[in-house]
């Protein structure tokens, strides 16, 4: 699966399409992901306050973990699970998710997911656990 067909399984989303979700690396065979949210009036915890809320950032992360793990089964899999710490406000002009596949089993999948702003300073961490069948 690359960027092209996670784009297409993803454009009709509601949420990928509100957050700006930008896909801009996929690696099917290492399981990893990186996806971009600008940030905006959108996502501010308040308005004009330039800081992220923390619910698109826990979006930001279960979509990049759901995409590493949707790279390697070759869809969309459901999430079971998701955990984020948040280490220090959001700001800038975008956040990333850096995803990366931590176990792939027959039905359950855990990723990893780092956030870093747009001075590469470490914001949030996850860890998604999701169903490895597609549906």
């Amino acid at each position: 699966m690359n960027i092209a067909d996670i784009e297409e399984l993803f454009s009709d989303s509601p949420v990928f399409q509100a957050l700006r979700l930008d896909v801009t690396e996929m690696d099917e065979h290492a399981g990893r992901a990186i996806v971009r949210m600008p940030i905006g009036s959108a996502v501010e915890r308040v308005t004009s306050e330039g800081m992220v809320h923390g619910g698109p950032i826990a979006t930001l992360i279960d979509i990049a973990g759901d995409l590493a793990i949707a790279a390697r089964v070759g869809g969309g899999v459901p999430t079971i699970n998701l955990r984020v710490d948040y280490l220090r406000p959001g700001t800038g002009t975008f956040l990333e998710a850096r995803a990366a596949v931590r176990r792939l089993g027959r039905t359950i999948a855990t990723a990893d997911i780092d956030v870093y702003d747009d001075q590469d300073r470490l914001c949030a961490i996850g860890r998604g656990t999701y169903s490895s069948v597609v549906g």
